[in-house]
């Protein structure tokens, strides 16, 4: 049994039509790049600007997300192009099985599951940090010890948002993406907010240094632990701030985007996948990369970043605190906690599509793939997924859980980013509704961008990725290889009517 077995395109697609196995096909164009807008503004933007803005990047933090976005842009050309022909769920997953084989397909879904997962907890935990400002100083303030995961005994907020999330998610993807349309009206309402408000209170002489000078760091920072891998590896003087601590600054702000990859994971839930998918994509990356710049501008030039708490869990609402003007900072607060609630929805979303694709292909159990008969959802997986977030949000900190997805998701960026290119020239028959421009340049940029900005991730970081692939590894030899349905046959000859027929099966 070769663990490098690929599943071909059209076997892919003929098992969405099994019975037992179908999702249904309620989403268009529109759907799609609410979700991605939905999605990708979250915790990044309303937690991030601030924590590494005074830490690492100073008013660039705006260049931070520039370099983001451009990494993100190119690897997102690479899965509109494998969306538009394998719509099939499982987003990166499914598109690692069609070219690199079972073993690298695993790897990557088991990666997605980092991302998702530990994503949707880290946006749970954000979504608390919200919610304390706002509740904070009323009868309902949360108690100290059920506020926090590091301060206290759990993050209570952060368990219960998951647990409701999951009941909605339940309930079905139109649901879901009604839920999610209220909700991202109310959030590009507040992002709106700080822009065209913030103006007035910016001040030139906080823009300058624009790029703050390098500074070395403190004994207690300057461990392989604490640091960017690629500083250890190089034997580079500890520093923050900089060209460098920009950078740095990218690779950790690129948790803001992660999101639009989870359009991927519904082309099996869209009408019109070819055309869907790549608009749903590309337009939600287009528009909150502009969005994000500007709230950087605005954030920065209203508080110096040497006055800006890196601690502070809504930076956002503080910024307009720090003017005089409370009362926008607590309509923000309101709707950054309301908002972060269809982030964490979104997330655990791609979470469970995922997992449905690799326990319908026998990777884990197959029964975890049973669809409901009333809502149409991967209700098994789906409620599994709310107790693993829940209990993540509710006892590890924010930090931890950031840098493990930014890692995790750039790490499926690359494989996307090869992957595209190594099924142009295997099947370059297949029909592509949306085809990359110059594959093989975007491709290349996107995988050293993102390698790149892996290597500015922490020693402490790396370490913990690896100890989660090496486990991966683990259950794919003990269960997975064994069980594949691949692997045992089962799927051989699978191959619809209306899609072409691979000439080499």
């Amino acid at each position: 049994m070769s663990v490098f077995r690929t599943k071909s395109v059209e076997q892919s697609i003929a098992e969405t039509e099994a019975p037992e196995h179908r999702l249904r096909k309620n989403l268009g164009a529109l759907d799609l790049t609410i979700f991605g807008v939905g999605v990708i503004i979250g915790a990044g933007i309303f937690v991030y600007t601030g924590q590494v803005a005074a830490t690492n990047a100073g008013p660039a933090i705006a260049v931070s997300f520039l370099i983001a976005g451009l990494a993100c842009a190119l690897a997102a050309l690479c899965y509109a192009e494998f969306a538009s022909t394998v719509p099939v769920a499982g987003s990166a997953y499914t598109f690692s099985y069609a070219t690199f084989g079972e073993l690298i397909a695993w790897i990557i879904g088991w990666d997605l599951v980092l991302e998702f997962t530990v994503g949707a907890s880290a946006l749970a935990a954000g979504f608390s940090g919200y919610l304390q400002n706002v509740l904070e100083g009323t009868p309902l303030e949360v108690p100290a010890s059920l506020a926090s995961a590091s301060d206290g005994i759990v993050n209570l907020p952060a368990v219960l948002i998951s647990l409701l999330v999951a009941a909605v998610l339940i309930g079905g993807i139109k649901l879901s993406s009604r839920v999610n349309q209220v909700v991202v009206a109310i959030k590009l309402g507040v992002v709106a907010l700080v822009i065209v408000m913030g103006i007035g209170y910016v001040k030139a002489a906080n823009y300058t240094p624009f790029v703050p000078p390098s500074q070395p760091t403190g004994d207690a920072e300057g461990s392989f632990w604490s640091l960017p891998l690629v500083t250890s590896i190089f034997g580079l003087e500890p520093a923050v701030f900089g060209i460098a601590g920009v950078i740095a600054g990218a690779a950790i702000v690129f948790f803001a985007f992660i999101g639009f990859d989870v359009v991927a994971t519904t082309a099996e839930e869209t009408r019109n996948p070819q055309r869907d998918v790549p608009i749903g994509v590309l337009g939600s990356l287009a528009i909150v990369t502009v969005l994000y710049i500007a709230v950087c501008f605005v954030v920065t030039g209203m508080q110096n970043y040497t006055d800006i708490d890196p601690a502070d869990a809504a930076p956002l609402a503080t910024a307009f605190d720090a003017v005089g003007v409370e009362w926008i900072g607590n309509v923000i607060a309101v709707g950054a906690t309301i908002g972060l609630t269809v982030v964490v929805l979104i997330l655990m979303m791609g979470q469970t599509r995922v997992a449905f694709a690799m326990a319908r292909d026998g990777l884990l159990p197959t029964s975890l793939a049973k669809v409901h008969p009333t809502f149409g959802t991967p209700y098994r997986i789906t409620a599994i997924t709310g107790i693993g977030v829940a209990l993540l949000s509710g006892f590890v900190d924010f930090e931890t859980l950031g840098h493990l997805v930014s890692i995790g998701t750039l790490f499926a960026f690359v494989l996307v980013s090869i992957g595209v290119v190594v099924l142009r020239r295997t099947r370059p028959e297949l029909p592509r509704a949306f085809r990359t421009p110059a594959v093989s340049v975007v491709a290349t940029l996107s995988v050293l961008l993102c390698f790149y900005l892996m290597l500015n991730l922490t020693g402490e970081t790396w370490v913990r990725f690896l100890v989660w692939m090496a486990i991966g590894l683990a259950v794919y030899v003990l269960y997975g290889r064994s069980h594949s349905r691949l692997g045992r046959g089962e799927l051989a000859g699978t191959r619809p009517v209306d899609v072409p027929a691979d000439p080499g099966a």
